[in-house]
């Protein structure tokens, strides 16, 4: 298939090869220059084998369900209760203010319940985690992104269902775009099952937000589910197994490259094709700086 696109730049690795991901790259930007220290991780490309045979496991049959937790900036900030980005009351996790947060330690106690703990292996993201947890970081965050990115998961889920657990407004356009060959070919999927989740405020009332998943996830047959939830992850992502027998991999910025929305400045997303739908009112949606690279529309 051939795509015509608009903006594209810069689409191969400008990194040593050692931070490589095949079909995935970064557009240079001076906060990824630490992608230029050869000693910052040196088993980068073992230990990324290493990842993706733990996602090709849970094809086998009887697979022990996990669940993998990205950790960011943004979580350490919303764990500590600062104002800052995502975690500012009013933006986006939060319609309240923190001190009318009554369960915010079941956030703090969510992280180290889920199975993976992924961060991004510059050490001013690992150490937000490390101020906060005694435990070990298992894998650079940069691999989940990497194998969304290049495609390779989709291409190696074929025989598996798929869930995706998002904002409505999002899903709501992947259901749309799914009608389109175009879009189908280029994820290599037909189909995913559809777990809406409040796109705004989703940490005010947790409870009632899980119950409103648990619902979905009971009527749910994917095997695997795909999670961008923002903060709220924190308290629910390990949770989710309650309620269906599989699989749940936090890919954050993830969802919206399904949605056509990714910027191409996010790690390894340069070269990642945003499919638009023409005609569509884009107005619900919250950006998370999209600089509308790589446009495709149909």
């Amino acid at each position: 298939m051939a795509i015509k696109l608009k903006n594209m730049e810069n689409i191969h690795w400008k990194y040593p090869p050692q931070y490589k991901i095949e079909g995935a790259g970064n557009v240079y930007r001076t906060e990824y220059d630490y992608f230029n220290d050869l000693s910052l991780y040196p088993n980068f490309q073992e230990e990324f084998d290493d990842f993706k045979q733990i996602l090709l496991d849970l094809k086998k049959e009887n697979a022990e369900p996990i669940s993998m937790l990205r950790f960011g900036d943004g979580d350490y900030f919303f764990l500590t209760k600062q104002p800052v980005g995502s975690a500012t009351p009013g933006r986006r996790a939060l319609g309240k203010d923190y001190s009318q947060l009554n369960n915010h330690n079941e956030f703090v106690e969510g992280v180290c319940q889920n199975d993976y703990i992924f961060a991004e292996i510059f050490p001013s993201a690992r150490n937000y985690f490390k101020m906060l947890y005694p435990r070990e970081i298992d894998f650079p965050l940069e691999y989940i992104y990497g194998v969304i990115a290049n495609r390779w998961f989709f291409e190696n889920f074929k025989d598996k269902r798929i869930g995706l657990i998002g904002a409505s407004e999002k899903l709501n356009i992947i259901e749309k775009l799914l009608e389109h060959k175009e879009y189908r070919d280029y994820i290599g999927s037909n189909d995913f099952d559809l777990i809406h989740f409040p796109q705004k405020f989703a940490c005010d009332d947790i409870d009632l937000v899980e119950d409103f998943v648990a619902n979905q996830l009971e009527s749910s047959k994917a095997d695997i589910y795909l999670v961008g939830i923002g903060s709220s992850k924190l308290a629910l992502l390990h949770r989710f197994k309650k309620y269906r027998n599989a699989s749940f991999i936090d890919v954050g910025c993830g969802i919206d490259a399904l949605a056509g929305c990714v910027s191409s400045n996010r790690p390894y997303f340069c070269n990642w094709v945003n499919f638009r739908l023409s005609n569509y009112d884009y107005s619900s949606i919250d950006y998370m700086n999209y600089n509308h690279a790589n446009e495709q529309y149909l």
